[in-house]
């Protein structure tokens, strides 16, 4: 008969085979393998102390004295936010050769795809059910195809995918470190730098490193919030939008289905007839609700809608997500009460809350609904929005009408808010991310302007890329 072993009989026979990490199962040979070897443990040499330049309190006001800022790098391509816009700018702007530097606020990459728990990836498919989101995002999914629990329902339109947050960093992580993308993380953007003409040369950081700057040839702001374009002084909309925490629940195998002709319906995921309903459709008020099924077993999630608010006011922000918090633990013990969810647990919140729409940009070119409507073709295309119905998204809506040296990408680009709804998405940051990645590296290569970028050129490369333009 088998015995059960003990904890040090266990550790025993795996160190036998190669020593572990005390209190985890990982070899210590693969983590000595990247090891710094001129690292130390312990008191470490003391390093020389600046200039004092901590802010003083003068009548009443709290000045902050003018000081020199630690040059971390100088770049080629600077992307300042490693989300889905970022991280496609990032690989896509390296791979036509130029140094690109990737900054990321958060401790992974990913943004609301991954810390936000986000995990629909939709709109991928146009009219026909044909798929219009491809170049790097289709990358991105083919590389989480081949991963175990990665993805479910890849390739099956009208119904779109649901991805695993933790193999999606998992997957950028990969890409980027193989691509050599000089990649910050846990930093965060605070300022522009901006030359005597006008021009953005770079961006300030904060980090445990204190205050530093990057230089950088050209910039593209994939913050979400549009905040280098707005500290350089370019024009914007501010707007305010829905704010919601996502979460995730485990060890329940029943769903709550939304369609557009169907209410809540919970059941047997097994024993759902009828048409395909929508999954991910936002939760508007918690009563119990347990969400969709995503690649991990026995595991939902749940897409919180949230009230409207500012998502540029720190207060606002903080009170929603210790609110959301509460209100995520409450519906769980709602969830307890059904048939087959007793022992449902709260596996994940997200650790980023969901922000959707800030700022917007005021660009060369703005997005409206109107042309979304009417189908309008734009000869800068740089890419398509999948939904209903499937749109162009014109290079000027990534240009600020006036500053020079920075692109725009992700959810604050130029667009009317009712369009802005949808070019917020995932899959549409990819498109626009992509499309920025390669005018930043085409700008550097061909000593221009990224409003001056030849069109013809870009489309060019977004389609050597694998992106689609029509």
């Amino acid at each position: 008969m088998a015995r059960d072993l003990s904890r040090r009989e266990l550790m025993h026979s795996i160190a036998a085979g190669g020593l572990v990490v005390a209190g985890t199962m990982t070899p210590l040979s693969s983590l000595l393998a990247y090891q710094d070897p001129k690292a130390v443990r312990g008191a470490q040499a003391p390093t020389a102390a600046g200039a004092r330049t901590s802010a003083t309190v003068v009548d009443g006001k709290v000045i902050q004295p003018r000081r020199e800022l630690e040059i971390l790098r100088k770049t080629g391509v600077l992307v300042v936010g490693g989300g889905p816009a970022g991280t496609a700018a990032a690989l896509s702007a390296k791979r036509l050769g130029v140094d690109v530097t990737l900054v990321e606020r958060y401790g992974y990459l990913g943004g609301l795809a991954t810390g936000g728990l986000v995990l629909a990836i939709f709109p991928l498919y146009g009219g026909n059910n044909k798929p219009v989101i491809l170049g790097i995002g289709e990358e991105f999914m083919k590389r989480l195809d081949k991963l175990k629990f990665g993805i479910v329902e890849r390739n099956i339109a009208p119904d779109y995918p649901t991805i695993d947050a933790e193999a999606f960093k998992y997957v950028l992580a990969d890409m980027v470190l193989a691509s050599q993308v000089n990649a910050y993380l846990d930093c965060w953007g605070v300022d522009a730098i901006i030359d005597a003409k006008g021009s953005v040369r770079g961006a300030v950081f904060e980090s445990k490193s204190g205050r530093q700057a990057i230089l950088a040839d050209v910039v593209v702001d994939a913050s979400g919030d549009g905040d280098i374009y707005a500290a350089a002084g370019a024009a914007f909309e501010k707007v305010k939008d829905n704010i919601g925490l996502d979460s995730r629940i485990g060890n329940i195998d029943i769903e709550d289905l939304t369609g557009q002709n169907r209410e809540h319906v919970t059941g047997n995921r097994d024993k759902i007839q009828g048409g395909r309903p929508t999954r991910g459709t936002p939760v508007v008020a918690f009563e119990g609700h347990v969400g969709s099924p995503t690649p991990a077993p026995h595991t939902n999630w749940i897409n919180m809608k949230g009230p409207v608010a500012d998502g540029l006011d720190v207060a606002e922000v903080s009170m929603l997500e210790l609110k959301h918090r509460r209100a995520l633990w409450n519906n769980l013990e709602k969830v307890r009460s059904k048939p087959g969810a007793e022992q449902a647990y709260l596996l994940e919140t997200a650790p980023q809350i969901g922000v959707r729409l800030t700022r917007l940009l005021a660009g060369v070119k703005k997005l409206t609904l109107q042309q979304v409507k009417a189908g309008t073709k734009f000869k800068d295309v740089i890419g398509y929005s999948g939904g209903s119905p499937e749109f162009q998204i014109p290079y000027g809506c990534l240009i600020p009408a006036k500053l020079e040296n920075l692109l725009a990408a992700g959810r604050c680009i130029s667009a009317e808010m009712q369009v802005a709804e949808t070019t917020r998405l995932i899959p549409v940051c990819w498109v626009t991310g992509q499309a920025a990645g390669i005018a930043a590296a085409l700008s550097i290569k061909d000593r221009c302007k990224p409003r001056d970028v030849d069109i013809d050129k870009l489309q060019s490369e977004l389609r050597q890329q694998g992106a689609f333009l029509g």
